[in-house]
């Protein structure tokens, strides 16, 4: 299993772009995928074919909503040595600053 952060970013439609996010997260909620919304972007779990396709879908919703150029940035992490998970990353994180 991999993890991927998408940020999506309509260009030129006003300093609000929190309605292009929301229908965004409205399509990684409806692939069934885990995911968590993040201020910076989404993190979601799955298969990096999986992920891929979801991160090239998601990357149009603003043109379907009018807007006329989109920055979109995906970061993959996949381990084939453990399976990692959202979860996982943030409590291995969490445990050391603990220390």
């Amino acid at each position: 299993m991999a993890i991927m952060e998408i940020s999506v970013v309509p260009i030129g439609v006003g300093s609000s772009v929190s309605n292009y996010v929301a229908k965004c997260v409205e399509v990684i909620k409806r692939s069934g995928l885990s995911y968590e919304v993040t201020a910076m972007g989404t993190i979601v779990e799955g298969e990096v074919d999986k992920l891929l396709e979801l991160a090239s879908i998601v990357h149009k919703v603003p043109f379907e909503m009018g807007a006329k150029r989109v920055l979109t940035n995906i970061k993959i992490d996949e381990r084939v040595d453990k399976k990692s998970t959202i979860k996982s990353k943030v409590l291995s994180v969490k445990d050391k600053v603990d220390r």
